[in-house]
């Protein structure tokens, strides 16, 4: 597979839908009937309010796909909350939300839990995002360092006292590093981005990271801490000698972003990179058919591939308890993978859509939902 980046956005247009619901896997919200229109890529046009809760990282792509498939859908409303991987799962399988955004898929008990709010098919992680994780530092004047997993891992276990220890310093010659204090900042919440830099550290760098991952940073590690990207970007922005990991869309100003070793060479954060390293991933066993999880190779050394990335996934029910909300899910989600939907996040968020492929399995999984039985 291959990521396609897409020139232009085609027109949205609409067709007539009899009156359509939300329902919150079991609670109504019931709207008028909206006017005809034309089809598109999302399907007939609905209206009704659905509600999200989750990833972060997904906040850019999420406020412009908001604003289009509203623009789209006059009397449609996506309501969505950046509280983080974890409560977006939490949400979607106590039923408070139609949809969970999450950096992380569910995990075998959190699958086996959502058969009880989605029926027995559970609920289905679809991947709408992929984004890298940059290795962010505030030290003025250096905008680009060279880091490998070992040293990445020591930076974050607080083994690493100043920047210019000799670990840094053989990885960066002819730069001048400063004896500033190298301050590490860590998620507060249940993060999936949490979730997946760890999950590299553990697989790159076994010898120093030794604890597993998990979207909860391991208390036992020294560290200042914010809640969500922005405040881990923004304790960043504010400490010289900070280094946190972040989404790469919510990273700019006068932060410098590391080039990570990949084999024997480094590569640079790119949305190209990161979609080089998630198309070299492989379906996660014990799924169902329709469910799209990926288990990324952390060890990679494909030339160009950026490893530190997050496939982040909208997971939502594969069954619902009406048929207007099986529609507005299906429509909102299938505008998500859409070209027109993924080059939408492409550039409010610097994000790499979805290879060709992997849309049209998300495209075949979304079309599934249906109404429970």
């Amino acid at each position: 597979m291959k990521a396609l980046r897409f020139g232009r956005h085609a027109a949205i247009a609409v067709i007539a839908a009899g009156a359509l619901a939300l329902s919150a896997c079991g609670s109504d919200n019931v709207t008028g009937a909206p006017p005809a229109g034309n089809q598109t890529s999302a399907g007939p046009k609905v209206t009704g309010t659905l509600t999200g809760i989750g990833s972060s990282a997904q906040g850019a792509a999420m406020d412009a796909w908001k604003t289009s498939f509203a623009s789209a859908n006059q009397g449609a409303t996506v309501q969505y909350s950046p509280d983080g991987s974890g409560a977006g799962r939490k949400a979607l399988l106590d039923g408070s939300a139609q949809f969970g955004g999450s950096d992380a898929y569910l995990k075998d008990d959190e699958y086996a839990s959502s058969q009880t709010v989605c029926g027995p098919d559970g609920a289905l992680n679809i991947p709408v995002y992929i984004s890298p994780i940059a290795v962010a530092f505030n030290l003025p004047g250096i905008t680009e360092l060279k880091l490998d997993a070992p040293t990445v891992a020591k930076i974050f276990r607080g083994e690493i006292a100043t920047w210019n220890d000799p670990a840094i310093a053989a990885l960066n010659p002819g730069v001048t590093l400063p004896d500033t204090k190298v301050t590490p900042v860590n998620r507060s919440d249940d993060s999936g981005t949490t979730t997946n830099f760890t999950d590299y550290l553990a697989a790159a760098a076994p010898e120093v990271w030794t604890d597993t991952s998990s979207g909860i940073w391991p208390a036992t590690l020294q560290g200042e801490n914010a809640k969500g990207t922005s405040g881990v970007v923004k304790t960043v922005t504010d400490t010289p000698g900070a280094v946190t990991y972040a989404d790469d869309s919510a990273v700019s100003g006068k932060l410098g972003v590391a080039q990570i070793k990949v084999g024997e060479s480094f590569t640079k954060i790119s949305a190209d990179a990161a979609a080089k390293a998630v198309d070299a991933g492989k379906p996660v066993e014990g799924r169902t058919a329709n469910d799209l999880s990926i288990k990324l190779d952390r060890k990679t050394s494909i030339e160009g591939a950026y490893p530190i990335v997050l496939v982040s996934f909208h997971v939502v029910c594969s069954a619902y308890d009406k048929q207007e909300t099986v529609d507005l899910v299906k429509a909102f989600e299938n505008y998500v993978v859409s070209e027109e939907g993924q080059q939408a996040a492409a550039d409010s968020a610097k994000s790499a859509p979805l290879s060709a492929a992997l849309a049209e399995k998300a495209k075949k999984a979304i079309d599934t939902i249906k109404v429970k039985s």
